[in-house]
């Protein structure tokens, strides 16, 4: 008996075809933390674009307003080939595999000026202001965000730990300047950046997965940039990120490294608990990055702006020492 046919596929083969890219073998590429699916196509005139697969509906709406936004705001996010909302599809412009991390690890003399280019993208997108429709990556909203480093990296935190780390860290982010100003990308580092030579200042910098967008501080994706999770920035290339985004933007430097420090340690204070949760879904890969963020955590927190969290947070949170870690893998449902 033959098979039934993957609903999934004969929805992407119809749609692929109506964009006239039917009978074009699509090649899996690497996916992301999400439950999205990426495939490059190829045409036999040599033309290229990228399939993505999401969930149905808001998602991919999103994706589509943002990038729209994006692009009329000067920045480089790939021109949309044809949509199918409703069924989760995107055809997309494809910006080549000239990742930004590659690029750094494979010419580590290059790194700085990558590094520049991404602050300088990102001081250019602070000149527009975020729709007011967009979500508002307010004090409250950031504080209750790190539920995840609770429920997931160390569920035995005593509940007045948590309250106080969650209160302590909302207050210091209150003392924020302007905490919903701009608008932010949420995951803004080099994995999702495309290098494009050919195009000129800032739109040289492709942007990825930027569905998530919001409005929220200056610092934000900044932070992100430089306290990356998936690989060590040098000094350098930290340096020169700060050094262009403040030549950009007029911004003070002590203020934007205070907010820095800050809204790392909420980045990766989450970023731990959604971790071991990817882990315990199947995603194990996840956990060999815990280390490096936890190293972005002990940073910032020594910063005198997150002084009021790690008074909260005192000796309760474990480091993800090799015991830690042992005990997340065996939550994993794969070796």
């Amino acid at each position: 008996m033959t098979p039934p046919e993957d609903p999934r596929e004969a929805r992407r083969a119809d749609f692929l075809a109506a964009a006239g890219w039917g009978g074009v073998e699509a090649v899996p590429l690497a996916g992301d933390a999400s439950a999205r699916r990426y495939f490059r196509l190829q045409r036999a005139d040599g033309a290229r674009a990228v399939l993505m697969e999401a969930e149905a509906g808001e998602e991919v709406s999103r994706f589509l307003r943002v990038g729209r936004f994006l692009r009329d705001a000067g920045l480089s996010a790939p021109e949309v080939v044809a949509s199918d909302a409703p069924n989760g599809l995107l055809l997309l412009e494809d910006f080549g595999d000239a990742l930004v991390a590659r690029i750094a690890e494979a010419e580590p003399e290059r790194e700085a000026g990558l590094y520049a280019v991404a602050a300088e993208a990102l001081a250019a997108l602070h000149r527009h202001a975020p729709p007011a429709d967009w979500p508002r990556a307010t004090p409250a909203m950031l504080s209750r965000a790190i539920a995840p480093l609770f429920e997931h990296y160390a569920p035995e935190t005593p509940p007045e730990t948590r309250a106080a780390t969650e209160e302590a860290l909302a207050q210091a982010l209150e003392g924020l300047d302007a905490p919903t100003a701009v608008p932010i990308l949420r995951d803004f580092h080099a994995e999702n950046l495309i290098w494009l030579p050919e195009r000129a200042g800032s739109a040289r910098a492709g942007l990825l997965d930027y569905q998530d967008a919001m409005a929220g501080h200056v610092a934000y994706d900044l932070a992100s940039l430089l306290r990356d999770a998936r690989r060590d920035v040098s000094p350098a290339a930290a340096e020169a990120a700060i050094t262009a985004f403040l030549r950009e933007s007029g911004r003070n430097r002590a203020t934007l490294t205070a907010a820095m420090a800050l809204l790392g340690v909420q980045r990766n204070l989450r970023i731990l608990g959604v971790f071991a949760r990817l882990a315990a879904h199947g995603k194990p890969r996840y956990l060999a990055l815990m280390p490096r963020v936890w190293r972005h955590l002990e940073a910032d927190l020594a910063h005198p702006a997150a002084a009021p969290v790690a008074r909260a947070l005192g000796e309760a949170l474990p480091a993800p020492d090799p015991a830690r870690l042992d005990r997340l893998r065996r939550r994993c449902p794969t070796p």
